[in-house]
């Protein structure tokens, strides 16, 4: 890319241009016996106190009656070892096939919600359905975290959580990719020298 290019831009249609996004692995269960795993970009951070998160999903997927049903889900976070699990939550259906034992992924019981953790995630957030908001071609799913599971694998002696050891992932523009380095932490750029 040339330097003298990046001030000329064109103007595209109206669309969703906020990347890179969180990819995560939604678990979901039907109260009947059926979980399933969806891959979800559409996610994020809604508020701290009380904590709070959304996911967004098509009504015609798999998952989102599951949802709709239990208003429960539990977000996974995704490294780099999970990025073909990722992928293949995201283009299989759970209705053709069940995505724990085809990934060989471990269910493991949540404390407070039905849908189960995935093992293999370095973080788990139990999520309980406060409003489902139908927004068009997705249904944005409000939810209140109730409970937080972080691998033991990624504290250090103090107990301090290191998320950057696990090698989290994200997804832009149709790809998933890791993140390399760390170019600055939470108020840097007004420290004292």
């Amino acid at each position: 890319m040339q330097e003298d290019n990046i001030y000329r831009k064109q103007e595209w249609k109206p669309g969703n241009m906020l990347y890179p996004l969180p990819a995560v692995m939604v678990t979901v269960a039907d109260g009947e016996g059926r979980d399933n795993i969806i891959t979800v970009a559409w996610t994020g951070t809604v508020c701290t106190n009380p904590p709070m998160v959304y996911i967004s999903v098509r009504p015609e997927r798999y998952s989102y009656h599951m949802i709709a049903k239990t208003g429960e889900f539990v977000i996974n976070l995704t490294t780099r070892k999970l990025a073909y699990a990722t992928d293949y939550c995201g283009v299989k259906s759970g209705r053709e096939v069940d995505k724990f034992a085809s990934l060989h992924l471990t269910r493991q019981k949540s404390s407070k919600v039905l849908p189960p953790l995935i093992g293999e995630s370095p973080v788990n957030m139990e999520c309980r359905v406060t409003e489902c908001m139908k927004l068009g071609s997705h249904h944005m799913f409000l939810a209140e975290v109730v409970a937080v599971h972080a691998s033991e694998a990624y504290m250090d002696q103090k107990g301090k959580f290191h998320l950057e050891q696990a090698e989290p992932i994200v997804y832009s523009h149709g790809a998933y990719c890791d993140l390399k380095s760390i170019l600055g932490t939470f108020g840097y750029s007004v420290k004292k020298k």
